[in-house]
């Protein structure tokens, strides 16, 4: 008998990096690196990217189609067509679909609605019970978001699989020389400390940046935000700089040169970035937002409350600790070894199994 057929919903493989993208990006290649024992089909909108990586058990499909009619109809048919025994998508399962599998990186839609605007939650709380209800399993992406999915979603209980997230290939870090004159071409002056992530409420850069702001004269820091513009509101300052959405090297050399990554997000599913940190030897400072004390383990400061004065407090211990900063930096590269593309596509296959029988 042939090895069962699994289709991939592969849009976002060749979208603007996110954490979703992150994700998806993530688990094919940790496909790649063994013999799954399955084959997939990889269907998109567009022509397969050079990267992905050439193996037998990978075909790319262009599926023609965009947009919500694709996600309901075009998808699900040309799975069906080929006879794939199971098709994992993300949020949303069409009606079509037999044996979904759907990975759910968070429910905060449900934990902080105020975080998001009407229409955006409203699909979101429609839409996702529907599609968990549908699946034959769910996949998230820590014990944070599987307890938090079952509490707001009863039809997920006894469906929820947990595979983490792991670092991506976006991130490669650089000589300092070379980190140095990529900042330099920002614009952006040492000394400064960062954050990152599209700027939503959720993120809750506006902490960050009144934090930074509070530091005591004549502190030297400044905080830098990138990302790509969101919506509410968000007030700079003589301190804040904003680069907007940077590229992958970029993005690395900021990370390499900062004093201090500050993560202050109220929700996280995982928290991707803590592990881009990690990566390129920045100490992490985080909030109790979600999942991001389960990632963190003992290698970031947790801040518990969410006023900016402790915020300062918090980040100006850290910085005039250099002692602290080099531990936050060991422990944080010993962290990362923890988090493996490899490790979740085994663990992404076994739920395959479970579906195709």
């Amino acid at each position: 008998m042939p090895e069962p057929l699994v289709a991939l919903d592969a849009r976002l493989l060749t979208e603007q990096a996110t954490g979703d993208t992150s994700y998806w990006r993530g688990l094919v290649s940790g496909l790649s690196q063994f013999d799954p024992g399955l084959r997939f089909l990889l269907c998109s909108n567009v022509p397969r990217p050079d990267w992905i990586p050439d193996r037998p058990y990978f075909r790319w499909e262009v599926v023609p189609g965009r947009g919500r009619w694709w996600s309901l109809s075009s998808f699900p048919k040309a799975a069906g067509g080929h006879g794939a025994a199971a098709v994992h998508t993300q949020y949303n399962i069409s009606p079509l679909v037999r044996n979904g599998i759907t990975t759910v990186h968070d429910v905060s839609f449900f934990v902080g609605p105020e975080w998001f605007g009407l229409r955006d939650r409203t699909v979101l709380r429609t839409m996702v019970p529907r599609s968990i209800k549908r699946a034959a399993r769910v996949i998230t992406v820590s014990e944070t978001s599987k307890s938090e999915i079952e509490a707001y979603i009863p039809a997920a209980v006894g469906k929820v699989r947990v595979t983490y997230n792991a670092l991506g290939d976006n991130i490669k870090p650089m000589p300092e020389d070379e980190a140095r004159t990529e900042v330099k071409r920002l614009g952006i002056v040492d000394p400064y400390v960062m954050t990152v992530g599209t700027r939503w409420p959720r993120k809750n850069m506006a902490l960050a940046i009144e934090a930074v702001a509070l530091l005591p004269e004549p502190s030297p820091y400044k905080l830098v935000v990138t990302g790509k513009p969101g919506w509410g509101p968000e007030v700079g300052n003589a301190r804040t700089v904003f680069p907007g959405y940077v590229s992958d090297r970029e993005l690395t050399a900021l990370y390499q040169c900062a004093a201090l990554y500050v993560a202050p997000s109220r929700h996280e599913g995982f928290g991707i970035p803590l592990l881009e940190a990690w990566a390129c030897a920045c100490p992490v400072l985080c909030s109790t937002g979600g999942a991001l004390p389960e990632v963190a383990g003992d290698a970031a400061e947790v801040v518990e409350g969410w006023e900016p004065r402790e915020w300062s407090r918090a980040i100006a211990g850290l910085l005039a600790d250099s002692s602290k900063l080099e531990r936050l930096r060991e422990r944080g590269r010993e962290r990362l070894r923890q988090f493996s593309w490899l490790e979740t596509a085994k663990k992404t296959v076994e739920v395959y199994r479970e579906v195709t029988g």
